[in-house]
């Protein structure tokens, strides 16, 4: 398994900006698709934003418009510019990732085979 390892998890203010990064060791083919998921205290782990290979992205509603995701294909990262942030954007969030397009993974977690440990976020009012 090709570890992923997210970091610029922490507290901020709402309204305020947090920038996520994974760093991997996979390639194109292994990680066709990357994402990030959150899971707040108590709740699923749902799907935040996804990226295909070849630029196609991907994202749930609550964050559009808010939330840009983004990748370094040559510096091995994914990365997660939010701004706009509100207190529902409390969670610990992770990156994931899979060989296969987005349409044949969706957002169901389980699709998705490989994930980092997590990096938390946290939204003061």
């Amino acid at each position: 398994q090709v570890p992923l390892v997210e970091s610029g998890g922490g507290s901020v203010q709402a309204g305020g900006s947090l920038r996520l990064s994974c760093a991997h060791s996979g390639n194109t083919y292994t990680y066709y698709t990357m994402g990030w998921f959150r899971q707040a205290p108590g709740k699923e782990r749902e799907g935040v934003a996804a990226i295909e290979t070849g630029g196609g992205t991907y994202y749930v509603d609550s964050v559009k418009g808010r939330f840009t995701i983004s990748q370094d294909n040559a510096k091995k990262a994914l990365y997660l510019q939010m701004n706009r942030l509100s207190p529902e954007d409390t969670a610990m969030y992770y990156c994931a990732a899979a060989s296969y397009r987005f349409w044949l993974l969706g957002w169901g977690a389980s699709a998705w085979p490989y994930w980092g440990q997590g990096t938390q976020v946290t939204v003061s009012s």
